[in-house]
């Protein structure tokens, strides 16, 4: 036995799926001290790949024999296969069954725990773009766990190991907690698309828009770590400055007025938090609740004339803002179409 692998000499794992989750856990597990000894995957080749990288795991032809060999048992396949593969192996009272799913309970695993299995839920709360990117950002997430007893205290000693922090989840916790996850992650992604749509409106590219927020994004993670909510918040609604918002509205509703539902309902969510922040008092704050709740045009506090040579370049048939109807964004060119 290495000494790498003694630090956890009664626990042995074995993985059932070598993607990209699969294989960053039996990464950063076997260098933490545990022995990861089997593996299986619906390609061969995956299951190879892993147990090329972990010393002492062998790759099997068959999920049974991951099964038969370790006494914790990760199934890391695609979702929707993890229910088939608990039901359709033998499994044995004392062992434990995983699964690393965010959003679902341990359903899927009902067979392996009417066997006498224990099941249980381990699911990084981290992005994972590739299986590289994944074992360099495991350390330092937290891991929502769903398990009982014994198999709770082994996985929150195992997320300890990856030097990793824990949360305990009820079943009835799992889809709020994911829906968290969600928005702090993936729709991340997606206002970053959509502000860097706005920007191929003033012609600079993706690529190019992507690396000029960059800075911006880095240093709001930064002051939401170090600062913390509320008093982290910046721009025109922390300030309470209603004009800012309703140039920002005016320009929406003539180039992308397929973004002004996000923008109002974004900014309406953030009204409270610069409430608690205490730059703004009540009444500035109804305000702008007024203002980013209103329908028709965006333009409140803007007259038509001064919106009007605009719309005229963009649209040369209209002759008015109320004549122009509404436009739509191309995110192809940024540019603008009209839409009676």
């Amino acid at each position: 036995m290495s000494s790498r692998s003694s630090k956890h000499p009664g626990t042995t794992i074995g993985f059932i799926g070598a993607g990209t989750v699969g294989t960053a856990l039996a990464v950063r597990l076997s260098g933490s001290g545990y022995r990861v000894v089997a593996a299986a995957s619906r390609s061969k080749s995956s299951a190879d790949r892993l147990a090329a990288t972990v010393p002492g795991c062998t790759s099997h032809d068959t999920k049974q024999a991951v099964a038969d060999a370790a006494d914790l048992v990760f199934i890391t396949t695609p979702d929707d296969a993890i229910a088939q593969v608990a039901a359709e192996l033998v499994w044995h009272p004392g062992q434990s069954v995983i699964h690393c799913r965010g959003a679902d309970s341990l359903g899927s695993l009902e067979p392996a725990r009417q066997a006498g299995a224990q099941t249980g839920g381990f699911h990084p709360l981290q992005t994972f773009a590739s299986v590289t990117h994944a074992i360099e950002n495991l350390p330092g997430s937290t891991f929502g766990i769903e398990a009982e007893d014994e198999l709770f205290d082994l996985l929150e000693q195992m997320a300890s190991a990856l030097e990793c922090s824990s949360v305990k989840l009820r079943a009835k916790d799992k889809v709020l907690y994911h829906a968290a996850a969600v928005l702090a992650c993936n729709y991340l992604v997606t206002l970053v698309k959509m502000a860097t749509d706005l920007w191929e409106g003033f012609d600079v590219s993706t690529p190019e828009a992507t690396r000029s927020l960059m800075p911006l994004l880095r240093g709001t993670l930064n002051n939401i770590e170090n600062v913390g909510l509320p008093d982290c918040l910046t721009g025109p609604v922390a300030r309470g400055d209603l004009g800012t918002i309703r140039k920002h509205l005016a320009a929406l509703e003539l180039s992308a007025p397929a973004l002004l539902p996000a923008y109002r309902e974004i900014g309406l969510q953030t009204v409270p938090i610069a409430l608690a922040k205490g730059k703004i008092d009540d009444a500035r704050a109804e305000e702008m609740k007024q203002l980013l709740h209103a329908t028709g045009r965006a333009t409140e506090g803007a007259t038509g004339p001064e919106l009007d040579p605009i719309i005229k370049i963009l649209c040369p048939d209209s002759t008015s803002p109320a004549e122009a109807g509404t436009y739509e964004l191309s995110l192809a060119g940024g540019h603008t179409k009209g839409k009676q």
